[in-house]
């Protein structure tokens, strides 16, 4: 089969024949209907993340935000069937350890980073196996079609646990996202269907205009003022309720800090860069002295995205509304290389995968 191979880390990416997967006993196999490009993608190909556990050995699949049916399962597979289509979490989880029983199993102890890591061969491919398929294959409402839902990958469904669920957000907070990528869009995008005050931070004014279009009552343009984060403050009289990171470098990451009110929350989404390279200085006293919560979010819990699923079938989130583009599996390479010039707006999908 077809699949976009890393062969070197920063080295332009090919398109190439691999095996096919083969069903492990507790697995099954999907063929790809649609992936998303991802920044993450961009960074594993640049060898960021090896202090976070996601840089794979050479050569190695990339993709992480598929959705497919399932073709083949194991023999120990019990509630997932050849011919579903499924939805397929980044974040496999064991569905055995301490976490996972407690419901957090998007940080499972034994987690495995689809496409980032050497026990997961990515979903840029034609098919691509999902380990623990009963956990971690999440079969689709009728009414929720399989290339649609590739726009609910890792951004979206990562948004949705950071913005639903680690905030949380409520009915009327003012909530600012500093960087409007695909992963802040879809937080955009999920704020304001949870009923906030929604303002968008970024460097681009088309990706300010997107913001808007997915409901951000304000937006700021960081290149044409001193202090993003005052001018957020102004707009919301005091600080917002909620700030998020969705970029993860230095700069987004203070000023969405320095956006909040007292007793504000802030939700980091964006993983650094190799110039971070996992650490940011932040206002340690202002979080003392204004009570402001710091809190991570990584996924989203496969038991969880029935919350994400109803809302898009009731048509109050439309991942389609953050897919800029469709390419073919030649394409993928190019699409990833352009994000060096973080220009891309929106999220990109690979929905062809074969010659």
């Amino acid at each position: 089969m077809q699949a976009v191979l890393l062969e070197e880390f920063q080295e332009p990416l090919t398109v190439q024949d691999v095996e096919r997967p083969e069903p492990e006993p507790d697995g099954a196999v999907a063929e790809v209907i649609g992936c998303g490009i991802c920044r993450s993608d961009w960074h594993c190909w640049q060898g960021d993340w090896d202090w976070f556990g996601y840089r794979p050995d050479p050569p190695h699949v990339l993709g992480h935000e598929p959705t497919g049916r399932i073709v083949a399962v194991g023999e120990d597979v019990e509630n997932i069937e050849e011919g579903q289509e499924v939805a397929i979490p980044f974040n496999f989880a064991c569905g055995t350890c301490d976490l996972c029983r407690n419901g957090r199993e998007n940080i499972c102890e034994n987690h495995i980073g689809l496409g980032f890591m050497n026990e997961a061969p990515g979903a840029f491919a034609e098919e691509v196996h999902i380990p623990n398929a009963d956990i971690n294959a999440v079969p689709l409402p009728d009414g929720i079609d399989a290339e649609a839902a590739a726009g609910m990958g890792c951004r979206f469904m990562t948004s949705f646990h950071a913005m639903a669920h680690r905030a949380p957000v409520r009915a009327g907070d003012d909530v600012v996202i500093h960087g409007c990528g695909g992963i802040g869009l879809s937080a955009v995008h999920i704020a304001n269907a949870l009923g906030a005050n929604v303002i968008g931070v970024d460097l681009m004014d088309e990706k300010l205009d997107r913001a808007e279009d997915l409901g951000a009552v304000a937006t700021v343009n960081a290149a044409d003022v001193d202090d993003p984060a005052a001018e957020v403050r102004d707009i919301t009289n005091g600080g917002a309720d909620v700030s998020a990171d969705a970029l993860g470098i230095e700069t987004t990451c203070q000023n969405a800090v320095n956006s909040l009110r007292k007793g504000g929350t802030h939700v980091q989404i964006g993983l650094t860069t190799s110039d971070e390279a996992g650490m940011i200085p932040l206002p340690t006293d202002e979080f003392v002295a204004k009570e402001i919560e710091f809190k991570g979010s990584l996924g989203l819990q496969p038991s969880r995205y029935s919350e994400m699923l109803d809302m898009v079938e009731s048509s109050k989130l439309d991942p389609t509304a953050l897919v800029e583009e469709t390419v073919d599996i030649h394409e993928v390479p190019d699409e990833l290389a352009a994000m060096s010039d973080y220009n891309t707006i929106g999220i990109p999908v690979c929905n062809e995968f074969s010659s």
